[in-house]
């Protein structure tokens, strides 16, 4: 296996394999008021448990099923707001970008770029992300197989940045429904990349409610946990006060009140899965 990169942030790490890291976070800014508070509510639960963690909410949703769907915010307005938040509660904050110009916005305001996996192959808005030397973090899509991650590691580091991650967020298993292939983990780890999970877009059925998309909000802890002990390098959950009344993917996310002691055992597993990872003989 190659040697993975570490990832820092304003020198405070984010990505070494010793410690797990969270992307944690609503999907959507629903309000401003929304989203401080799901921020200040994730800040206490990180701060009591000790975690590495990431705020992530996006400002617009860009590709959603129906044209009458809740979108969001512009990306100065979203972005500005999340960077607010960043700083108060001295925390990283990230944010999906959909086009060259909005990575140029974003990256004044924003820690973590994250291109999602629609457009992880979109030449241009790679490039853009890349060169503003922000940390990139690339949802594979679900078009692609692990070692597809590749070419896009190459772009990358061609456009000048090495501070990037993939996370993986399932693949297209027939009509309107992901599977989510453990092995992919290990196989985007091996190839020298730090991999991400995302618990919660996995056990999203793209579509499945014909005007919307539909998911099982109840698979999520079980593919965290999977994810953990394959050996991933962290996990991102779209978290809510009450999925059920969510303006976007309310049925893969996960209520707020069940988030904490998810992520203990998430925490535990790491542990394990890494003791095992250095000593192979502890696997036996």
């Amino acid at each position: 296996m190659k040697e993975l990169p570490q990832i820092a942030i304003n020198s405070q790490t984010i990505l070494d394999g010793v410690e797990p890291v969270f992307i944690l976070g609503p999907c959507v800014m629903e309000s401003e008021e929304f989203v401080w508070r799901m921020a200040h509510a994730l800040k206490e639960i990180a701060t009591e448990l000790n975690l590495r963690w990431v705020f992530k909410a996006s400002y617009d949703k860009a590709n959603r099923t129906s044209h009458s769907s809740f979108r969001g915010t512009d990306c100065h307005e979203g972005c500005q707001i999340l960077g607010e938040i960043g700083q108060r509660l001295q925390v990283p904050v990230t944010t999906d970008v959909h086009t060259p110009e909005e990575a140029d916005i974003a990256a004044e305001f924003i820690d973590i770029l994250q291109i999602p996996a629609f457009l992880c192959r979109q030449t241009d808005l790679v490039e853009r992300a890349a060169r503003t030397g922000r940390v990139v973090n690339v949802k594979k899509g679900q078009f692609l197989a692990p070692w597809d991650v590749d070419a896009i590691a190459e772009k990358l580091n061609h456009f000048g940045n090495d501070r990037y991650f993939f996370t993986e967020r399932g693949s297209s298993f027939g009509y309107n429904n992901l599977v989510a292939d453990m092995r992919s983990l290990h196989w985007i780890r091996e190839a020298g990349h730090r991999i991400v999970f995302d618990a919660t877009h996995s056990v999203q059925r793209p579509g499945g409610e014909g005007n919307r998309s539909g998911g099982d909000r109840r698979l999520a802890p079980v593919l965290a946990r999977a994810a953990v002990a394959a050996g991933c390098d962290g996990v991102f959950i779209e978290t809510h006060f009450n999925p059920d009344e969510a303006l976007s993917d309310g049925p893969n996310q996960i209520p707020l009140d069940q988030l904490k002691s998810l992520l203990v055992t998430l925490v535990e597993l790491h542990r394990v899965s890494r003791a095992a990872a250095l000593n192979p003989q502890l696997a036996l």
